[in-house]
């Protein structure tokens, strides 16, 4: 077993070092030509270092130089994006000026024109993808629930997932999501897990709680777990650090906020993989409650959104999906998901997923926005 997993990181190695040094003998072609040079000893250092940055920003990140270790890990991060649209923009590049030279063009045309304009195209999509992941903005949905709530007739919720709080998405994202929350006003905020990105040592070190704790609801703050919790072990510390800043997180748990309403947590699907004992199914989860009452839920992954509606629930939030986060990875999820971003009604259930509110991996979003959501709910008797 151990063999095999060995021999699937290198193949994967193998794989992505292909891939990094044809993008690499891409920009020399470029280069070469455009600034006559001819040492490539210098350059492939630099591709490299750039190419494995990542890599090495990961493995020194427990050493005494952690910003160094961060400046790393984001330069990787960019690098994974221009990777990806590299793949598809310099394929077809290639064709182009292969057709170009064997009908005589110059170098000229077929490695400066052709190359320039590939470069200019990769560099507007990443400076695009990077706005779009540090400018939120907020989302609006409108949703009726046939039950009364107490004396509550309407109910103003923000909705924020997938802020992967770690090294690359700090206290300065964090911020503008403080104060998009502040111009819903909310009665309530749900947090459908992926607080944390990994690993819970980056948030604690930089005090994001702190501003975390900024955010309030005059019916209170809910949280749940994402798969991310988990990848990082420390979901027992990550509860606590939640619990101390008054957000609650649901491990399969139910509240009932002022006598009217029940929020619904559940555990992550991931915690079944981590010795976390896994989680109760949807049935079970509510069976003790008043079915009378609406039922709004938090689920990480919008994977059971069927079971939701068979067991009446009216309510489901999640994220995960990023709705791919970058272009063509949403065709990805679309097909993973019944509902990968947006609103969906089936039956009775209301359900909403979000393409999340910070970034995994590259801070680069195409074909999606850094989003909170606001969810107006009107209650009928």
């Amino acid at each position: 077993m151990k063999l095999r997993f060995v021999a699937i990181i290198f193949g994967i190695l193998l794989v992505y070092s292909g891939i990094s040094f044809y993008i690499g003998w891409n920009g020399w072609l470029l280069f070469s030509t455009l600034f006559n040079w001819e040492k490539t000893g210098l350059y492939s250092l630099v591709v490299g270092l750039i190419a494995y940055a990542y890599i090495i920003g990961r493995l020194a990140y427990r050493a005494p130089l952690k910003p160094v270790a961060e400046m790393f890990k984001l330069i990787g991060s960019y690098w994974f994006a221009v990777l990806e649209y590299a793949v598809l923009i310099l394929p077809i590049a290639n064709i182009l000026s292969l057709i170009l030279k064997s009908v005589g063009a110059e170098e000229s045309v077929y490695i400066v024109g052709v190359g320039s304009i590939a470069l200019l195209l990769m560099v507007l999509l990443i400076v695009r993808g990077t706005w779009n992941a540090w400018s939120p903005v907020i989302r609006t949905y409108h949703v009726q629930i046939p039950k009364p709530a107490g004396s509550l007739k309407k109910l103003r919720i923000a909705m924020a997932s997938d802020l992967h709080l770690g090294t690359i998405v700090g206290n300065r994202h964090l911020k503008r999501l403080v104060d998009k929350v502040r111009e819903i006003k909310p009665d309530l905020i749900l947090l459908p897990g992926d607080i944390l990105d990994d690993d819970i040592e980056p948030f604690l070190r930089k005090n994001m709680s702190a501003e975390l704790g900024k955010l309030n609801a005059p019916l209170g703050v809910y949280a749940v777990t994402g798969n991310h919790e988990y990848i990082g072990r420390k979901v027992p510390e990550f509860i606590k650090a939640m619990d101390a800043i008054g957000i609650r997180v649901l491990m399969d748990e139910a509240a009932l906020v002022a006598d009217s309403f029940y929020v619904v947590g559940r555990k992550d699907k991931a915690s079944g993989g981590f010795g976390s004992g896994g989680r109760l199914p949807i049935h079970d989860l509510i069976a003790p409650l008043d079915h009378s009452r609406p039922l709004i839920m938090l689920d990480h992954q919008p994977s059971d959104i069927a079971k939701a509606a068979e067991n009446g629930i009216d309510l489901s939030v999640s994220g995960h999906t990023h709705r791919g986060q970058m272009m063509p990875n949403h065709l990805i999820t679309r097909r993973m998901f019944e509902l990968d971003w947006g609103y969906l009604k089936k039956g009775g259930l209301h359900a909403i997923v979000s393409s999340g509110f910070g970034t995994w991996g590259p801070p680069v979003r195409i074909g999606s926005r850094s989003e909170v959501i606001h969810i107006e709910v009107e209650f009928s008797s």
